[in-house]
């Protein structure tokens, strides 16, 4: 039984040890009180890439001599800028590097890439911070088509540890990511989605702030990352570069931890992760962990009024299941969900397996919640969709989550994620941190100022306000425009209709290579999380 001070709701919403199943992890022993998760922390959301780099570029301005900063990202590029002055996030680590701070990187290597190049904003990130002293590294440890997904920097000052602080959630920094509410898009595009939604894509994402003892949490995540004895690479001629250029391809011994920062606020916070099972074993994973997927269950398992999702990629049948499992339970339970208008690739393989596994996803929350089911994608005012990446999930205004897991199988199961879900502490006063998320993103969709949302307080009398937005939208596409466009972003999401034909062969290739199973295979075979 876990640890839990009277009033909070932590064990109700959150899982305990026992429940995350991943016993050779220290994350959870490592909290004095025995919990499974860490209170007294203050967490903020970060909603699109303005609002979360201009806030990243804040705290590494404030970098001095002896502070530590750790960052894992699946995609780093150091020349994307922070703000519209020029800061960019290599530059400001470099001034880092130069004030005499410590600065270790984790960035991903995958085993093919399509472009040829490993990743070549990751490679300038990794050999820039290497050049200057920085510690940096590729990381190949993941299965075969697999990757490290994760996205959070963490920033300790042992003489100021009141000012730890951590980021995470869905937003690597790298180009594309820096859209504001009105999404205009980032001038500078990442190029392998140039043109699939228009020249300067519009780009939809949500991060978090954390500050208190939860920064001690991610950072020792990074900690078991960055001490897996495994070896970085799998590829020989990749090692064989890395050689012959003189770049350092093994970890060097981190600083000692410091201790967890002072309690600051009313939220509690547990992070979730994803592993996959594989050879050689993470060996604070050894079997993998499946915290993310189990997570999202507990608190569906809960949910009695309503479900918010956010998702780039609600496309697994595993996952669907999840949620149609809560609909059919719940008779009165209801589920909004936004999502972009296609996949962020616009080749045949990626769209057909997105399109016969989205159906199908879509089919089954349809059959088990009918009209208590709202699906909706973003447009801005241009008219041009709205990539919606985001990764946010809100259960009757009091459990969200924000992270780098998508709603998908190989999120829950075969890549490395790293989830914050939050509650409150149950200590009353102002809105749950879960109401407040929801407010701030529905205001955003709808084209609201910050004090507008007197009319969506209440979550069911809400979602009667998105439809009828996305309503008026339609209309007016469908009329002469020859009013003004209504505000917001909100349209009607369709369901996919690919032809027999294709979901003969994208159905296995989705399976097999797309959305590809991490389990053990007793696991898999008993269909187990």
């Amino acid at each position: 039984m876990e640890h839990v001070e009277d009033g909070c709701p932590a064990e109700k919403w959150l899982l305990s040890s026992d429940e995350r199943g991943n016993p050779a992890t220290d994350l959870d022993r490592r909290h004095a009180d025995g919990a499974a998760w860490s209170r007294g922390n203050l967490v903020r959301p970060l909603i699109d890439g303005v609002d979360y780099f201009r806030r990243l570029r804040d705290e590494l301005a404030g970098i001095g001599e002896g502070d530590q900063i750790y960052l894992a990202a699946w995609i780093g590029d150091p020349a994307e800028r922070l703000d519209g002055s020029g800061h960019s996030i290599g530059g400001m680590l470099v001034r880092a590097l130069e004030a005499g701070a410590a600065v270790h990187g984790l960035f991903w290597c995958p085993y093919v890439d399509a472009r040829k190049d490993f990743v070549p904003e990751n490679d300038s990130f990794v050999t820039l911070l290497q050049s200057l002293g920085g510690e940096a590294v590729f990381d190949q440890r993941v299965r075969a088509v697999g990757c490290h997904h994760q996205k959070y920097i963490v920033i300790r000052r042992p003489g100021r540890p009141d000012t730890d602080v951590a980021f995470v959630g869905g937003l690597d920094p790298c180009a594309s990511r820096r859209d504001d509410p009105g999404h205009p898009g980032d001038p500078q595009v990442q190029a392998s989605i140039a043109g699939v939604f228009g020249d300067q894509p519009a780009w939809h994402d949500a991060h978090l702030e954390v500050r208190g003892p939860a920064v001690a949490d991610v950072e020792h995540c990074f900690r078991e990352r960055w001490n897996d004895s495994a070896a970085l690479r799998r590829k020989p001629l990749l090692w064989l570069y890395e050689r012959i250029r003189g770049s350092r391809g093994e970890t060097v011994e981190l600083p000692p931890q410091q201790p967890p920062p002072p309690r600051c606020g009313g939220h509690v916070v547990q992070l979730l992760r994803t592993y996959p099972s594989k050879l050689p074993p993470y060996p604070f994973a050894p079997h993998g962990e499946r915290s993310v997927a189990r997570g999202y269950r507990k608190a569906l398992g809960n949910a009695r009024r309503f479900v918010y999702v956010e998702d780039q990629f609600l496309w697994s049948p595993m996952v669907a299941e999840v949620f149609a499992e809560a609909l059919r339970r719940e008779p009165e339970l209801r589920l909004v969900a936004v999502l972009p208008d296609g996949p962020d690739k616009d080749g045949v393989v990626q769209v057909a397996t997105s399109d016969v596994a989205h159906r199908e996803a879509l089919d089954e929350l349809y059959a088990a919640g009918g009209d208590r089911v709202q699906v909706y994608e973003l447009e801005n005012s241009e008219g041009l969709p709205v990539y919606v990446h985001s990764k946010v999930c809100v259960v009757d205004d009091e459990w969200a989550a924000v992270g780098s897991a998508n709603l998908n199988r190989r999120s829950w199961t075969y890549d490395s994620e790293l989830t914050a879900a939050v509650v409150d502490e149950g200590t009353g006063g102002d809105r749950p941190f879960a109401a407040e998320l929801r407010l701030r993103l529905w205001r955003e969709h709808l084209g609201r100022s910050e004090d507008d949302d007197e009319d969506l307080v209440d979550p069911l009398r809400g979602m009667e306000v998105l439809r009828r937005a996305s309503e008026a939208l339609e209309d007016w596409r469908n009329s002469a425009r020859t009013e003004p466009r209504p505000r917001g972003h909100l349209r009607i999401h369709p369901r996919p209709a690919p032809s027999v034909a294709r979901k003969v062969w994208a159905r296995p290739t989705a399976r097999a290579l797309i959305d590809p199973d991490g389990r053990p295979r007793a696991m898999r075979r008993q269909n187990r999380l």
